[in-house]
């Protein structure tokens, strides 16, 4: 940290750990040192504390929660009692965002100066906390206690202008920095200010709201865990100050301890490491820029992944071979920003801005100067094979070619090409304009420098980047494809599919996998195991999936599949017509159905994915287990308050995963091949590691 410096009676102290400003040990030492100097130095009369007109702080440190030094004195708490008590006044001059801890201290200061344009969060909720150092207590009495529920559960940012009449607010300045001193001398001076934990939050159908609140975060408690607790913090708001920080100081470390908080608290930082990829090594002078793009291919799929480049500024061609097939996707495309537009998240003259970088065409004539061409067609090898031959004959000789393809070889699909190391899978997830997760696909010859594009190209495009190897799948669709397959057995063995999903769902997920067939069309299902019969015909598979197609229950789309669908009545309804194919083919296999408890189904769907998923990390298709967890929690509904299958997995313990899949290979009937544990499973189980172990966090 710098030294104070010094603006006639003002000392300015410098929060300084770049870039964000984060409140690690080193600096809560810091600015403990440079209070105590400021508060003995006679030459100072009022403190101003300031960070960067970008980043005043973002709050602590996450990667002290997993080191330990969190909690080391001194804490945050300590630095907040230690702003209320100092006998100088201290006044926060606020840049552009503060969040978190960094908020906590300048609500502990006497008096706050907020850039214009400053928005403020509490995220913690988001990792499974609540604000720990005085946030669930003072921010209720700045800003009242709707506004603090408010930010506090929904853990959004929010524009310090809506709240310029609170107490919060001191002043608002275009000149933060400066007006901070000047106010600072103001109080030095004799003006008189409350401090905020002085101040009553109004009580008014207080209990009333609460109770309110408390009933609607029930049901939510799954996906945010730590509500309840933010809202028990918050309403100790209510009474005593130093009462209500005990409250708050006993939730915030219950919350810490909790399993769901670890969990979120991996994936937060499972979502910094994806981008790394180890031995990456490229001069950023020789990777490609990409500043135009071809999208081959109008449909759903083709159309959402041009939107994504739209969205960033970047122009594209949307390539097809007739006219209404490129009507389709263009209209698709315009109706995507007219729904912004209507509902205010596009101005209108954005919305044209992005729509005039739109080139249709039916000609590959028009990819010659594209950067990256990337085609979104019909998953069959001679279809790809037609367009990345024409591909690689029309576009530059720099340019990178990408496929969309999800379970196609994609090492095949480069030698179809002049320059194989110039191919890359960018595995877009549907509907690809809103899924975040993008599977960047390693070929065989993919150049460091192409996968260096492609990932740089993620980040700009908002994408949640994970690199996988090539194999059967890559690692989502590979590890689901298992995870269907065995719930499928299951119903032939005696479950229902709505028994399979009910559980699943309960359990956290997003859909079950019935339902999740049913969303994604029960013929693409058929398609990729018609291919695994001849590749693999010693994998086994139920017949329930295939005869449920052969009826021309496909899914949502033809309005039965697993469920029936109907218009105007959300989510699907089970069938009595699907129990009775069950019912058939369990006869005409000689199957006595057995049941199975939710816990069964549970642990035979999630421990399939971890099976499959150390199977992935031995190969080397994965680069780290935590990889895994971030495809699953950004791409299949895996719920993050539990961290993904490979965490999930670690919390129970390998050595407990080992022996259910022990268990299961053992049965009768059973499928042993499957089942029987990955050798780094039994490896890692028998050394008492986890999955961490393997290039891992």
């Amino acid at each position: 940290m710098k030294d104070i410096s010094l603006n006639g009676r003002v000392g300015v102290i410098h929060l300084s750990n770049p870039p964000l400003n984060s409140i690690n040990l080193q600096l809560r030492l810091d600015l403990v040192s440079k209070l105590e100097e400021a508060n003995a130095s006679d030459a100072i009369d009022a403190i101003v504390l300031y960070g960067t007109e970008e980043m005043f702080s973002c709050g602590a440190d996450i990667d002290e929660f997993f080191s330990g030094e969190a909690g080391r004195d001194p804490n945050l708490p300590m630095l907040v009692e230690l702003l209320q008590n100092s006998p100088k006044p201290v006044v926060a001059a606020v840049g552009k965002q503060c969040m978190g801890g960094g908020l906590e201290l300048a609500l502990a200061c006497h008096a706050r100066v907020f850039r214009a344009d400053a928005v403020i969060s509490f995220p913690e909720i988001h990792l499974g906390l609540i604000p720990g150092a005085g946030g669930t207590q003072l921010l209720p009495r700045a800003i009242g206690l709707s506004k603090a529920v408010s930010m506090i559960l929904g853990g959004r940012p929010c524009a310090v202008k809506s709240l310029e009449e609170t107490p919060l607010v001191s002043r608002l300045s275009d000149n933060v920095l400066t007006d901070a001193i000047t106010f600072a001398n103001q109080l030095a001076e004799g003006e008189s200010i409350v401090p905020i934990q002085d101040l009553k939050v109004d009580k008014v159908n207080s209990d009333l709201f609460l109770r309110w609140v408390s009933n609607t975060v029930r049901p939510q408690v799954r996906r945010s865990p730590s509500s309840p607790a933010a809202v028990t913090a918050i309403e100790a708001s209510l009474g005593d100050y130093k009462k209500g920080l005990q409250v708050e100081k006993n939730l915030f470390w219950e919350r810490m301890s909790s399993a769901e908080s670890e969990a979120l608290r991996y994936g937060f930082k499972a979502e910094r490491e994806c981008w790394k990829v180890p031995g990456l090594s490229v001069d950023k002078t020789n990777v490609p820029a990409i500043e135009k793009v071809g999208v081959v291919g109008a449909g759903t799929m083709g159309s959402g992944i041009a939107i994504n480049f739209l969205s960033a500024g970047i122009p594209v061609v949307l390539l097809e071979q007739k006219q209404d097939a490129l009507q389709r996707g263009i209209d698709t495309i315009h109706r995507h920003y007219e729904k912004l537009v209507a509902k205010s998240k596009l101005t209108d003259e954005q919305s044209k801005k992005c729509l005039n970088l739109l080139t249709p065409s039916l000609s590959y004539d028009d990819m010659g100067d594209v950067d990256l061409a990337i085609e979104a067609v019909f998953e069959d090898m001679s279809i790809k094979e037609s367009v990345f031959r024409t591909l690689s004959e029309t576009v530059r000789e720099n340019a990178i070619l990408a496929s969309n393809t999800s379970t196609l070889d994609l090492n095949q699909i480069a030698q179809f090409c002049r320059h194989p190391e110039r191919v890359v899978g960018l595995h877009f997830f549907s509907p690809a304009n809103v899924m975040k997760l993008l599977e960047v696909v390693r070929a065989d010859l993919t150049s460091d420098a192409v996968l260096s594009a492609a990932m740089t190209l993620a980040k700009r495009i908002k994408k949640t980047a994970v690199v996988s190897g090539v194999c059967d799948g890559f690692i989502g669709n590979r590890m689901i494809n298992e995870y269907l397959r065995i719930a499928g057995l299951m119903v032939e063995s005696g479950a229902s599919p709505w028994e399979v999903d009910q559980a699943l769902e309960e359990w956290g997920m997003a859909m079950g996998p019935f339902r999740m067939m049913d969303l994604a069309g029960n013929d693409v299902g058929m398609a990729i195991r018609k291919r695994t019969y001849i590749d693999k015909p010693e994998v086994k598979f139920s017949s329930i999936p295939d005869r449920v197609c052969e009826l021309g229950r496909l899914g949502q789309k033809s309005g039965k599949g697993w469920y029936q669908y109907v218009p105007g009545q959300r989510g699907g309804i089970p069938d009595d017509e699907i129990d009775r194919l069950i019912q058939d083919v369990r006869e005409s296999n000689g199957v006595v159905a057995r049941p199975f408890s939710k816990d069964d189904i549970i642990e035979r769907c999630i421990y399939a994915l971890v099976n499959e998923g150390a199977r992935i990390l031995e190969e080397g298709i994965a680069l780290r287990a935590s990889d895994i967890d971030v495809v699953y929690t950004h791409g299949y509904g895996f719920p993050a308050s539990r961290g993904g299958p490979m965490h999930y997995a670690n919390q129970k313990g390998l050595v407990v995963v080992k022996q259910k899949l022990e268990l299961f290979a053992n049965e009768a009937n059973g499928d042993a091949n499957f089942w029987r544990p990955s050798k780094l499973i039994s490896d890692l189980a028998q050394q008492g590691h986890h999955f961490d172990h393997v290039g891992g966090l």
